[in-house]
């Protein structure tokens, strides 16, 4: 999943190296915490948030084939 997220970021951004995805477990499920350069926020958030949206749509996804309980967070 981790590498899912950061494969899907990379791709967005302007400065792929920045990107960095931590992993908190918690009692609902994995928490994906993903960390991008100031510069490149509005293209992860997109316009009124759709592209993370979209993003933590995939996530969710993919987790759901694993039976896993997942969530994204974009912190600054």
């Amino acid at each position: 999943m981790k590498e899912l997220i950061e494969l899907i970021s990379k791709k967005l951004v302007e400065h792929p190296e920045d990107v960095q995805v931590r992993v908190i477990d918690g009692e609902d499920g994995q928490v994906f915490e993903l960390r991008v350069n100031p510069d490149d926020m509005g293209r992860v958030i997109g316009k009124n948030g759709r592209v993370a949206k979209a993003v933590r749509t995939l996530v969710a996804s993919a987790a759901a084939k694993q039976n896993l309980r997942v969530s994204l967070d974009i912190v600054e």
